[in-house]
């Protein structure tokens, strides 16, 4: 099916292909291709979509009472008085999020993050923080929460312990391959999962509240070995801000839904917004109740047995069936918490790519219309993480959540400036940015005051994180970031000067090629190279076909071949006295560089042969190959092979 248009003068060809992908082994894992033209069906609900963008942040809460404990348990008995007061400052700071990032999904419907925020309102410095900010905080959710959720198997099945990294592995690869099927399919497969865990949990707090009320609650029974990091520690404010930076890696995810709004159903930002309250909603308050309950059953942090199934087989008086049920529940949301960074990760790759900030690559889409090389480069570094680390939570925990407050400052500051220039425009006034357009708003002072405040106290805590998580690992990060950044500016910096190199603007008239010349180096006279030798003639009537002789009888054996098969084109027989082909080759081809006049081309043919059998394949030269990888730097000269197949 075709049809033509008329464009100045010369005719554009439309046509429409009818080839269809065939099955294949990747069609099995993956499913059937999708056309381009599926996209709009493949956008998700609310219920869908909290799973999908919201699993990482109510992981979170199976392993953020636990860190901050980490840090607490250095006091003893005392350190339970301050877990209930921390994880409410936390929710506070839940709070405070929600509202920004509530403002930010309207504001930028076309998804982005802080990424876009910050690029538009801040610059582009500002928004290669950010996003090296949250692509390290991808990579580490994935590591951290699949690890977590290894931990939680191992406290179930001790004997699992030792095999708890090829355990993780195997999961990010699993997760990987569901994502690569699709957002749609991946959010319904995960869906029963995360509200199964939310059921849990609810069940688990609720139980332990009566309990609690009814005075029946008791202490965690035969409860893991005491475990400090710190030694025995009096109360000091250095103390509980550290043990503050450990727990608010519950509020990492909280950006995921303003990255990810183009995967909802219309209304976009609507849907994306209500998602986001509820999922805060869910997060802080799940926070609060367990970590009460953690702290009235006197919970201690351990890698053997995690804080969660304490609660649970101290709330259920026991390992029945319920606290199996919650355990289960608890290790399929923090393995599902990765699906987050799974369903983020490429979509900001892609945006930052499509800026130049990030190979070009990032920006396809795969058969299933989802950036399935982002999926694949975020299973990659994960798994190395999950390496170097084994699998160890707390390990992981002191290089988390610094990169994604990062991100929640730029992001804040940038709708704080946003703000600014809306309330400097004037009514009925619009102005486009690259990520959204601006109009004058009444009450534009009280939201940039929300944002402002967002920005400074999110700032405080980075500068929190930078200080008493240094030593520990934060280190890494801090030092990564700009790293990233450098490197991001070199990859602009190159697709701008190619960018340069390749326009059209002031051209002028495309230069008129003189001269053609063609040479055909061969190593006998066959059909191979009698084939080439006929594609060589149709380019052009200068062709010289070049022969590196190593040995006289053979050489003369070419000559006397040629003389009757040549078609009267000229051959070279160039001697190699030390028995050298490539080296006299390429001699020969420099000569002839050299004496290149402006405006002509040189094209080297070589054949090429072809073998359907990669046994038989190593048994033959590539020459056209290493021509190419040598000649692929020299202005105006050509490397084509003509492939001849052998069997």
């Amino acid at each position: 099916m075709s049809n033509h248009d008329e464009h100045n003068g010369s005719a554009v060809q439309h046509r429409q292909t009818d080839f269809n992908p065939p099955k294949s082994i990747q069609a099995w894992f993956i499913g059937r291709p999708l056309a381009t033209a599926d996209a709009p069906h493949q956008t998700i609900s609310k219920l869908v979509g909290l799973a999908v963008f919201s699993s990482d942040a109510l992981s979170s809460t199976a392993y953020a009472t636990q860190e901050m404990l980490v840090i607490l348990i250095a006091l003893g008995t005392m350190a339970y008085q301050y877990i209930t007061p921390l994880a409410i400052a936390i929710v506070i700071l839940l709070a405070i999020l929600t509202l920004s990032y509530e403002q930010t999904i309207h504001a930028y419907p076309g998804g982005g993050g802080a990424y876009i925020v910050a690029r538009d309102n801040l610059g582009d410095t500002p928004a290669l923080v950010a996003a090296a900010s949250l692509l390290t905080d991808y990579i580490l959710t994935v590591a951290v929460s699949i690890s977590s959720g290894v931990a939680q198997i191992a406290s179930a099945y001790p004997v699992l312990y030792p095999y708890r990294v090829i355990i993780s592995i195997a999961l990010v690869i699993f997760v990987m391959v569901i994502n690569l099927r699709g957002v749609k399919e991946s959010g319904a497969a995960f869906a029963i999962p995360t509200y199964f865990f939310v059921v849990m949990m609810y069940i688990t707090v609720i139980f332990g509240l009566v309990q609690y009320l009814r005075g029946s609650l008791g202490v965690v029974i035969n409860p893991p070995e005491y475990e400090s990091l710190l030694g025995i520690q009096v109360v000091s404010i250095m103390l509980i801000l550290r043990a503050f930076s450990n727990g608010t890696a519950a509020l990492t995810g909280v950006e995921a839904i303003s990255n990810g709004i183009p995967a909802f159903k219309e209304p976009k930002s609507k849907n994306a917004g209500q998602t986001l309250i509820v999922m805060s909603v869910i997060l802080g308050s799940l926070m609060l109740g367990i970590s009460f309950l953690a702290g009235h059953i006197q919970a201690v942090p351990a890698e053997t047995e995690t804080v969660i199934s304490q609660i649970a087989r101290t709330v259920f008086n026991g390992r029945g069936f319920l606290y199996i049920a919650t355990l289960l529940g608890t290790t399929l949301i923090l393995i599902l918490a990765a699906n987050t960074s799974f369903a983020d990760f490429p979509r900001l790759s892609a945006i930052a790519a499509a800026d130049g900030f990030l190979p070009r690559q990032l920006t396809f889409r795969g058969s299933r219309l989802v950036y399935s090389r982002g999926i694949m480069a975020l299973a990659l570094f994960a798994s190395i993480l999950l390496l170097i680390f084994q699998a160890s939570v707390t390990a992981l925990i002191p290089l988390y959540a610094i990169g994604v407050f990062l991100s929640f400052t730029m992001s804040q500051s940038g709708m704080a400036r946003r703000w600014w220039k809306i309330g400097h425009l004037k009514p009925g006034d619009e102005v486009k940015e690259r990520g959204s357009t601006l109009k004058y708003a009444p009450g534009w002072q009280s939201k940039m005051i929300i944002n402002g405040f967002g920005a400074v106290t999110t700032a405080v805590v980075v500068l929190i994180f930078g200080i008493f998580k240094f030593k520990d690992g934060a280190w890494v990060v801090i030092i990564l970031i700009p790293i990233l950044v450098i490197i991001f500016s070199s990859i602009h910096k190159h697709y701008r000067h190619v960018a340069n190199l390749l326009s059209l603007d002031n051209f002028g008239s495309v230069p008129h090629t003189q001269r053609h010349r063609v040479i055909l180096p061969i190593g006998g006279v066959h059909r191979g190279t009698l084939t080439a030798l006929r594609y060589a003639t149709t380019l052009s009537d200068d062709v010289t076909a070049v022969h590196i002789s190593t040995d006289p009888l053979e050489a003369q054996k070419i000559q006397e071949k040629w003389e009757i098969w040549g078609e009267g084109v000229r051959l070279v027989i160039i001697d190699s006295p030390y028995r050298l082909f490539m080296e006299p080759l390429l001699n020969y081809i420099e000569e002839i560089d050299q004496q290149r006049q402006t405006n002509e081309l040189i094209t080297i043919v070589v054949p090429q042969f072809v073998s359907h059998n990669r046994l038989t394949d190593i048994l033959h030269t590539h020459t056209a190959a290493t021509l190419r990888k040598v000649l692929i730097f020299q202005k105006d000269i050509v490397i084509t092979d003509v492939p001849y197949q052998v069997d």
